[in-house]
Parts: C-alpha cells; structure tokens; sequence
C-alpha cells in the first residue's frame, strides 16, 4: 500500500465530523477516531511501516507505547522493527507490580514513544517526564498522526524530537 493509499484509507474510516470534546477540554468539528484505524489489521501494519522510517534505531532500546492508543502501534511497530515495546500506564497501577511502564524494561533504557493523535501533547507530556522520573531516557516521540494543533511544539520544549506519519494537512488533501 501506498502511503498516499493508506491515508485515503485512514481518512475514510477514521475521520468524523461533528461537535467533539478533544481530551485538551477543546471542541472540534472533526475527529480522527484512532481505534478504527488501530482495530483493522491491514491498516496497523501499514501505520506501522511508515512509523519504521521515523524510528532513530541507534537511539532506541524500546518503544514507549501510551495507553491506550499508543500500544497496538507500539506491539505492531515491534513485531516490524524486532525492538522490544513496553506499556506506559497514564498513573502506575495501585495493586499487583504498581508499574507505570509495563513488560519489563530495563533501567536507564532510551525508549521512544508511540502515540496515536497528537494534538496539544498534554499527556505526552507528562508521560515523557513521569517515564525519565522512573529511570530512563527518552528524546523522541512518533506518532501516527499530528494535529497540528501545538503538539509539536510542546514536545520539542520537553527536549524530545517529534515525527509523525501523517499530518492534518497532508490528510486533509483527501
């Protein structure tokens, strides 16, 4: 597939319109439901090898991929690239283990993240500090898409590089 192929495809079942709370508390005209592009096999694999030449391999021990959008990214960018992905929780679990990062990293790992949306970063934000407070580097962060919408920005404050898949502009052509 294409990757002007796969983003007709992920704008024709991902993109919505309507009146939507964005998680940043903003409202939006527009969309992009993640889990309809996430839940079709074809479409993950394809997101997946275009997020593969983003990856800085030489910078990278593991991927941090976010809950919840962040981990079927995260596990199909693995299975493509062979760098082991770990689950980064929003809080660490009160019971059991009490991790915030999930599958057993190691300590001072360089983890890249993997996001879904990006739209004003907020909780990329905080997981990128909450993820070096626990012990380990992280100076980039892919996502599928960007929004466009000061994402970017923000990340590149917090000392990380910042690449997406696709852009809004460039999703909007279809």
């Amino acid at each position: 597939m294409t990757k002007t192929e796969l983003a007709e495809q992920i704008r024709a079942v991902s993109y919505l319109t309507g009146e939507f709370v964005l998680r940043s508390g903003n409202i939006s005209n527009f969309y992009w439901d993640k889990y309809r592009f996430e839940s079709d096999p074809r479409l993950l694999t394809a997101i997946a090898a275009e997020m593969a030449k983003l990856l800085p391999l030489s910078e990278c021990d593991g991927l941090a991929g976010l809950e919840l959008g962040g981990i079927p990214l995260a596990t199909a960018l693995s299975l493509q690239t062979g760098v082991p992905c770990f689950y980064v929780r929003k809080e660490a679990k009160t019971y059991g283990t009490c991790n915030l990062i999930e599958g057993g990293v190691k300590e001072g790992s360089k983890l890249v993240v993997i996001e879904d949306v990006i739209t004003t970063a907020g909780q990329v934000c905080t997981s990128i500090e909450q993820i070096r407070a626990a012990g380990y580097t992280v100076e980039h962060v892919i996502a599928a898409i960007d929004r466009q919408a000061g994402g970017a920005a923000k990340i590149n404050a917090v000392g990380c590089s910042f690449a997406s898949v696709f852009t809004l502009a460039a999703l909007e052509g279809f």
